[in-house]
Formats: structure tokens, sequence, C-alpha cells
């Protein structure tokens, strides 16, 4: 006995590729597959290998200064002449985080156990977000995204002017509603299963609405009128066809491409990536202050414990474990290292970043009956 496709499954696939194609079109693509923009771990030659393979490269800026952008964008170029984006957070509006002494000394004295002991915290990020952004305009990527919060309307204008689209990260339906009237050009659906930080636009609510893909991405196809690209926990062709099924006109992939030789990641990083299941990843705030998916490691477990301090507020604690994260880098141990991770590392490959492209799109295709 043959199993044969319905005319409603039919027609829903074809519906799935026609967003997808028109999405190609729209910003110059072989592949409907986006780089996600990941702060300290976007090498050019990673986003070029994205780009080269038809997909869209992509630069996460958070910790790059205006010079820095300048010389990233300059470096993709001149590796591949595809599209990319270049992401930015959204700070939060003041007042800087509240400085406890009793509460950072306590934090200091517990990251001592994991590393030299902090002496220099900052309440701030020592860039200027203003400063970001015009460089980020005068570098002119195919795409700016926002996270964290919405881009303020004269940025908008300025990309407008200067034909960069904006693609707004949401985690909810309110914030998608929000994105849209704002003046996106898409929308970026930020499952929880997504690796790295939570891209709530209160952090207060990043913990308390941990929506899944598959709830989130048809619920915010149905409410807004532009395109949405669905990322998290993303990593192999069955995502892919899920997410177009789903409603998507793209995909945004992080993890899948840690392992590539590209992306130059500490090797402890890539190995505990491949080795993790969904559940030896979870949501903290014991690298940033900020929630983020990461692997389970020892520093992470330990920060659990009732006895661990609590995190201090964004950017406090990412300073606080600064020492502790460049040992990890210096001695490739995973126990110090930033591991970010989404829910489906595993499914990560360690071959070349342009081959992991590729396949997950061709796979797509004959799944889809293309």
């Amino acid at each position: 006995m043959f199993w044969s496709r319905c005319d409603g499954e039919i027609d829903m696939l074809k519906q799935a590729m026609r967003r997808a194609d028109e999405f190609c079109a729209a910003y110059g693509l072989k592949v409907p597959i986006l780089m996600a923009p990941m702060a300290g771990a976007c090498p050019p030659a990673l986003a070029a290998a994205v780009m080269k393979a038809g997909g869209m490269g992509g630069c996460g800026a958070l910790l790059m200064d205006p010079e820095t952008i300048a010389r990233w964008a300059a470096d993709v170029r001149a590796k591949s002449d595809g599209p990319f984006q270049m992401n930015l957070w959204v700070p939060d509006p003041p007042p800087p985080p509240p400085r406890d002494a009793a509460r950072e000394a306590a934090v200091a004295d517990f990251l001592a156990n994991w590393g030299p002991r902090p002496v220099d915290l900052s309440a701030e990020l020592s860039i200027s977000f203003a400063d970001q952004c015009e460089a980020l305009i005068d570098a002119r990527p195919t795409a700016a995204s926002s996270i964290m919060g919405l881009f303020p309307p004269e940025t908008v204008d300025q990309l407008r002017a200067r034909d960069i689209r904006w693609f707004a990260t949401v985690t909810t339906v309110t914030e998608a509603l929000e994105a849209e009237r704002a003046g996106a050009d898409a929308i970026l659906a930020q499952g929880s299963e997504a690796g790295g930080h939570r891209g709530a636009f209160k952090a207060d609510k990043a913990e308390a609405q941990p929506i899944g893909l598959v709830s989130l991405v048809p619920t915010i196809c149905d409410a807004v009128s532009i395109p949405v690209i669905a990322t998290g926990g993303l990593a192999d062709a069955r995502g892919l066809v899920a997410a177009l099924a789903l409603g998507a006109s793209a995909v945004q992939i992080g993890t899948a491409l840690l392992r590539a030789p590209e992306a130059a990641l500490s090797p402890a990083w890539a190995e505990g990536i491949g080795q993790a299941r969904p559940e030896d990843t979870t949501v903290t705030r014991a690298f940033s202050g900020r929630p983020g998916r990461a692997l389970r490691t020892d520093y992470v477990a330990a920060s659990e414990r009732p006895d661990a301090p609590a995190p201090l507020p964004y950017p406090l604690q990412r300073s606080a474990t600064g020492p502790m994260r460049a040992k990890g880098r210096q001695e490739n141990d995973l126990a110090y290292i930033q591991a970010w991770a989404g829910q489906s590392a595993s499914l990560a490959r360690a071959t070349a970043a342009g081959d992991i492209v590729a396949s997950i799109w061709a796979e797509a295709r004959a799944t889809l009956g293309q």
C-alpha cells in the first residue's frame, strides 16, 4: 500500500514554497536560510560561507565599536557579494542598573572559585548605541535586525533612506504587532528553544513567557501581514520544512553552524554542542544578567544552587564573569566558557558551513516535492 499526499497537504506545501521563493527574490537569496547574528561568534568567514551557499550572512554587533562594525562589513564583502544582516541590541531605558556593593562582593567571591576574582564592574557598555547605529547605517547591510526592543523612529527613517530593511526580533505576538506598527519589514520570531539571549522587549518578561516555535510562528503569521522568519531550535531540513509549513517565509539558524570550521569556536564548546541533548541546555542569567540558553556546564549548575548569589543585573554580571570567560577561552575548558546553545544542538554537524546550508535546503526541497 502506497502512501500519498492529500490535496490539502499538497496545497499547503505549495504555499510554503511560494512564500520561501518570494522571500528569496526580495532579498537576493538562493535559499531561505539566514545565519543568526551571534555576538562574539560571527566571524566574517562564517558569514561569507553562508552567503556563498545562497543564504544571508549575519553579524551580531553588540560588542563592536563603530570601527569594528565597518571593518567586519568590509571583510565580509571582500569574501562574498551576497546579502547580510547586522544586529544591534536596543538598550534598556535609563536609569542604569542599581549598584549594591554587598551583592557585588558576594558575586565576586563566588566567581573567584571559577577564575580570577573580578575587580572592576561597569554599569554600562562603553560603546554608544547611537554611534553603533550610525556605523551600521554607513556599512549598508541588506538588513538591520533589532533585539531586546525596537529601533527608535529616527533610526528606522535613516534605515529606509539607505534602503536597509529592518528585521525585528520578537518573542510574543504582542511584540510582533508592535514591531509591525513601528515599520518593521519582517519579523524574526524567536522561539524559546533558541540558543543565546532571549530577545524579549522587557527583561522581566523573558523567562515568564517562554513560547516555543510551534506555537509562536503560526500565531504571529496570523497576526501580521509582513514576512515571518522562524528562529530557535532549527538545525536541519525537518525544522525548515516545519517552519515553512507553520507559515514562515524563511528560517534563521545559529547553533547549527557553530561546529563548522569557519566558526572557529573553542573546541570544547563545539564538542559540547555536538553531545548536548535538549535537556542539556538551560536558560540562565549566570553569564550576563539577562536570560540566555546555554549548555548546563559545571558553572551554570553551581550558579543554580540555593547558596549561590543571585546574578547581578545586565551588564554588571557580564562584566563580573569576564575574567572567568577569558580563562575558559584560553584554557579551552567548557566549565568556564559562556557556551550558548539551542535545544537542537546535537543536530549541528562538524562540516563546512556552506555544505550545512546547501544540504539543509536540498533535503527540505526534496521533502516539499520540489
